[in-house]
Formats: C-alpha cells, structure tokens, sequence
C-alpha cells in the first residue's frame, strides 16, 4: 500500500493507462481518468471496464473517468500521461491551462515524436518548463497487469521526489516501481523495443528456431544500446528492466501490439492489413521509420533496423529480414568491453581476414 494518500490524474483512457489507474486506486490514490470517448467514460463509472482495451478485467471502482481535462487534473499531485505519440503534445498542451510547477508529471508513452525526434518526457518538459519530470517503461503488458499477475517497472527520473511519489503511488504487492535516474536511457529503451519485437513476430511466424530468436534478442540490445548511447544514455540502463526486461517481454509474447503485427507480416499480410487487424496503435511502426533516418545522419550502425525498414516500407520480403541479419559485419559482441573499431582494426591487420564476410 501506499505510505500516504496521493491524489493521481491519469490522461488517456488505453490499456496501459487503465491498469496504473486501477493500481493507484488499489493503493488509496484517488484517482480520476480523462479520455475523450463519453461512452468508455460512461462504462469505466457504471461498470469499472474499459470495454475498448481491457474487457476481461474489472477496474477498481474508486477510478472516476470523465471528458472533462481541467476537472481531472484540479488538486492532482501526480499526473500520468498514457497518450499516443502522434496525439502527445496536443494533449499536454490541452491541459497547460489546469496544471502547474507543483505537479509531478510522468510520462507511460514508449515513442518518439515524428515532426522533432523529441521523446515524450522531452514534450513534456519542452511544453511545461517543470522540473517533476519522469518516465515510466518497462515489461509490462496491461492485461497481465490488470490480472494482478507479478510486474515490475521503472520510474526514471532525475528528480528523486518523482521518483519516490511514483513508487509510492503504485509500489504494491503485484506491481514492483525500481527507481532510475536515467530518464532518457529508460525512454530510449522502452521506444527501440518496440521495433524488434516486429522483427521478432516476423521470425516466429516465419518458423524460426529458439538461436534464431536470441540472436534476434540479444543483436537487438547492441543495436538498442549504441543508438541510446550516442544520444547520452548509460548503457547499464539497458542491462535492467527498460532495456533487456521490456525487449524479452515484447520479443516472446503475443500480447505485444508490435510482435503481433510483425507476426501478421509474417503470415503474409501487409503492413496496412497488419495495423488494420491489430485497431490499436502499433508504436514501433512510427519508431522504425525516425529511427532509421536518425541512425543514418548520426552514422550509428543498426542492420537490423534497416532491414526491418525496408521490409515494412520498400516491400522487402519478410524472410529476407533474416538473411539481411547473417549478411551484416561479424563484429564486437558487447561493444563496450571490445569496440567496434578494435575488432575491424585486427581485420585490417590480418591479412587472411576476407573482406566478403563482412558483408
């Protein structure tokens, strides 16, 4: 239970954020969620569901919903925002006029915005100037957490009274809150996560063996963690929950919004029918495309993200995803204990090393 009774608006009436207002409920918060649609508000106050994105599950019936933003935000210490990417900032800049330096905002989005490559807990500070600041990523799929089944996550901020607020809010016996202080390393593993676990879907529907999947997983990670760290993430971050934690979940379950529609890929869909079958929004598509542009004009290498690329927008055949991968340089394996450029320079300095198994 919480150690005292925190006042919590939730934005965004998704699967995630209906959990975390149903844990804060749990915990004595009390707690109100603002989402557009009248009929969901309507369900959530009369029925305790969110028939839309979480119909098997029975919210605590202390969450009140609403429509209206500035009744939801009035008198909240805590405000978890679970947008969308594409609808964030609008959001946040609807509700400027209703909340102040005081609060502590957070962020639960794993995206990237399109237009200016800002993460969210970035929007957040850009649009607001406030320094309770954070971002909440990790393993954790809403239904299962819903469920009450055991989860954990991290609270990343560099403000510790965000990070203590949050814990308090929703620590409980099923929901575990590990503290970072690395907000962007957290942000950047929770949104890079999302597009190999499209990857993964494609190689499972595809039939691709258990080595398949770990090579996936793990070349992954480097990938997640060179694109982070050039951008001044610690790489350690990605060794816990944000990183390693949330890329498993994602890359084995089909709960996951990404493996899935890599799976549909798989099967022979188009990423149109993909997104269409899934009617809910797919993060790493979006995150795929910024992130490839990005990684070319940083000159940050990630083969795997480029062949994910060209098979969802050049019409690349999906099984050509694994053949791209084993094509790519025999490198480093952690490069952070042996660098890239020590591996090539021992190539340059062998002079049986053929240069095509590079390729």
């Amino acid at each position: 239970m919480a150690e005292q009774q925190i006042s919590v608006a939730v934005l965004g009436g998704g699967s995630f954020g209906t959990a975390l207002a149903s844990i804060a409920a749990d915990n004595g918060a009390k707690v109100r969620q603002w989402m557009r649609d009248e009929r969901l508000v309507a369900q959530i106050n009369h029925e305790h569901r969110n028939g839309r994105y979480l119909p098997d599950y029975e919210i605590n019936a202390a969450v009140e919903a609403s429509t209206d933003i500035g009744a939801v935000l009035s008198g909240a210490e805590l405000v978890l925002v679970a947008i969308p990417s594409s609808a964030f900032r609008s959001v946040v800049q609807a509700a400027k006029p209703y909340i102040s330096a005081e609060q502590i905002l957070v962020s639960t989005t794993k995206g990237i915005e399109q237009d200016s490559f800002m993460l969210m807990s970035d929007v957040l500070h850009q649009e607001t100037g406030f320094a309770h600041i954070g971002v909440i990523a990790g393993p954790n799929l809403a239904s299962e957490i819903a469920d009450k089944q055991l989860t954990a996550t991290v609270i990343a901020s560099a403000d510790p009274l965000t990070r203590t607020r949050v814990q308090q809010a929703l620590g409980c016996r099923y929901f575990r809150v590990y503290a970072s202080n690395d907000r962007h390393g957290v942000e950047l593993g929770g949104a890079l996560k999302n597009i190999y676990a499209i990857a993964a879907g494609m190689a499972a529907a595809l039939g691709m063996g258990e080595n398949t999947r770990s090579m996936l997983m793990t070349r992954a990670l480097a990938e997640m963690s060179r694109f982070a760290v050039a951008h001044g993430a610690n790489p350690m971050t990605f060794l816990g929950l944000a990183g390693v934690g949330d890329l498993i979940v994602t890359c084995s379950s089909n709960l996951s919004r990404n493996y899935r529609v890599g799976y549909a890929m798989g099967e022979g869909r188009s990423l149109d029918q993909a997104v269409e079958a899934l009617g809910q929004v797919a993060e790493g598509v979006n995150t795929v495309r910024l992130v490839c542009a990005k990684a070319a004009q940083m000159g940050v290498y990630m083969p795997m993200a480029e062949g994910l690329y060209h098979v969802l927008f050049d019409g690349v055949p999906a099984q050509d995803m694994a053949r791209m991968l084993m094509m790519g340089e025999q490198s480093s394996d952690v490069e952070f204990v042996l660098p890239r450029e020590a591996v090539h320079q021992a190539h340059r300095e062998t002079g049986d090393w053929h240069e095509g198994s590079q390729q």
